[in-house]
């Protein structure tokens, strides 16, 4: 199937995802392989599918209506850390829609369930590498500031690391 060259705002559909569909597969093996090239392999803190599917983590996926059927086209997690604190793991938009707002509606979407759960805080790795400068540039306009690793992260200089008050 081929995606749509343009996502509508309004046709965004989120949802809370039990990551059953293949099409989720094989989106994140595609995310996964990404990683894997532009990432070193100690560098990689991408969560397959057995990773996300453990109960600390909530998994969602964007779906926009095409003539074919609906596409995927994009997903994030929240992996609870601690009572007040939770990580953004797995954002990814598609490719052909990259660019139309689509990352920004699920980060904001992340938060609010975030807010809803009771974190006060959020905290997310993405790598060093000119390839997620997009992403960086959108934390950073969505609030997240530069912090120290957290969790069981340790300092890498192929990450990044940010965090945001909810």
């Amino acid at each position: 199937m081929n995606a749509p060259h343009h996502a509508s705002p309004a046709a965004l559909r989120i949802r809370l995802d039990d990551l059953s569909d293949p099409r989720i597969a094989t989106f994140l093996q595609e995310h996964l392989a990404d990683m894997r090239r532009i990432s070193p392999p100690e560098s990689v803190h991408a969560l397959d599918l057995d990773g996300l599917r453990h109960p600390e983590i909530r998994f969602w996926s964007a779906w926009v209506d095409t003539p074919e059927g609906d596409h995927l086209a994009g997903t994030a997690a929240l992996k609870r850390l601690d009572a007040g604190h939770a990580e953004l793991k797995s954002m990814r938009t598609a490719a052909a829609l990259r660019g139309q707002g689509i990352a920004a509606r699920m980060l904001a979407h992340v938060l609010e369930a975030a807010r809803t759960a009771g974190h006060t805080r959020i905290s997310l790795e993405t790598g060093s590498q000119p390839f997620f400068a997009p992403a960086r540039a959108l934390y950073a306009r969505h609030g997240f500031e530069d912090c120290a690793p957290f969790g069981s992260y340790t300092l890498d200089p192929a990450s990044h690391f940010m965090t945001r008050a909810l």
